[in-house]
């Protein structure tokens, strides 16, 4: 962790990996408060661009303009397009540099400050008081579309976050079906443990160098604007439809929570929850939606996040296991065979 020129506690290869690929960011379309302190003679920030998959790709452009603007040469930033209409940035400031963010765009933007604290600074959302906070570690920002956010730190401590950038028109289709008059409001540091935790997981998959798996990506995404939506006032009220099994916005929110929860256990009064339904109404309702209980999904799910893991041959068969939530190297054969009719170092071996 990067501290103040006193410590030696300092982490430099992750930044310096962080950076490696970096680029001068194009222009921004952030337009900006003339009643703001002038900006910093340090450069700007260097960026990077990826897609989580390549069906995104031809994507990737959309909203290139809609990005904050970061002043200083001292912040490094990764930014990845994880599905149509989320886009990701991890921002890291890498020195002791004054550094300032400038924003207002038509998406809205979510702040997700994991750790740092400043000297001296100013945080301005519009509509809002300014605010000094000094520790803002483990905080959340909201700025809603077309809202003016200006921030400004003299670092104390190594400062790290992630925009999360969410557009408006794509929210409303696939995720916001069934809530009505949802209408963001703005918030400055505020706390909220199920959005922070996560955006955090959100953040730290961005980190690996690897991003195979973007379907675990894009899951997190889509429960991330879920629970954001959810946060605002409106909820949806589910229709009894059992005729039909789940309406179409609940498939998409439960198997998102599902993917985005492959190696933990999935409780079935959570899923419930998300889709605003009783547990034996969701059950049965799921049941004819996917031919198969909750569980039993959940099961086939990580059965296929495993055979592509052991498919790139770069984990254990025991490390796999414990990736989609076997503790036991046994309990994760058994349930392989049941599902394969292989063991899971028998399906490597048949891959060739």
């Amino acid at each position: 962790m990067l501290m103040n020129p006193a410590s030696s506690d300092i982490e430099l290869p992750a930044i310096a990996a962080f950076a490696a690929n970096a680029r001068r960011p194009e222009p921004t379309g952030a337009l900006l408060s003339a009643d703001w302190r002038a900006p910093f003679n340090g450069g700007k920030a260097h960026r990077t661009n990826s897609v989580a998959h390549p069906q995104f790709a031809r994507r990737s452009a959309d909203g290139a303009d809609c990005r904050v603007e970061i002043s200083s040469a001292d912040v490094v930033s990764s930014r990845t397009v994880i599905s149509d209409g989320i886009v990701a940035e991890v921002v890291q400031a890498a020195g002791h540099d004054k550094f300032e963010f400038r924003f207002r765009a038509p998406m809205h933007l979510l702040v997700v400050y994991e750790q740092g604290t400043r000297r001296d600074g100013d945080t301005f959302v519009e509509g809002l008081p300014r605010s000094k906070l000094r520790d803002f570690g483990r905080r959340l920002t909201l700025v809603p579309a077309g809202r003016e956010y200006l921030e400004w730190h003299a670092p104390r401590t190594f400062a790290r976050l992630m925009f999360v950038y969410l557009d408006p028109a794509k929210l409303q289709v696939p995720f916001n079906a069934g809530i009505t008059d949802v209408t963001f409001v703005a918030k400055l540091f505020f706390e909220d443990a199920t959005l922070l935790g996560t955006a955090l997981k959100l953040m730290r998959s961005l980190e690996s160098p690897n991003l195979e798996n973007w379907r675990y990506l894009e899951a997190l995404g889509i429960v991330l604007a879920h629970e954001l939506v959810r946060f605002h006032e409106g909820t949806p009220r589910a229709e009894p439809q059992l005729r039909g099994g789940l309406a179409g916005w609940q498939q998409r929110i439960v198997t998102a929570h599902i993917e985005a929860h492959l190696g933990e256990p999935v409780p079935l009064a959570t899923l419930a929850e998300l889709s605003r339904l009783s547990p034996c109404y969701f059950c049965r309702a799921f049941k004819l939606s996917f031919g198969m209980p909750p569980h039993r999904y959940h099961i086939d799910r990580r059965i296929e996040h495993a055979k592509g893991l052991l498919a790139t041959r770069a984990h254990s068969v025991t490390d796999v296991g414990l990736t989609v939530g076997y503790s036991e190297t046994s309990s994760f054969t058994a349930a392989f065979r049941k599902a394969t009719g292989l063991t899971p170092s028998a399906y490597q071996r048949s891959l060739g």
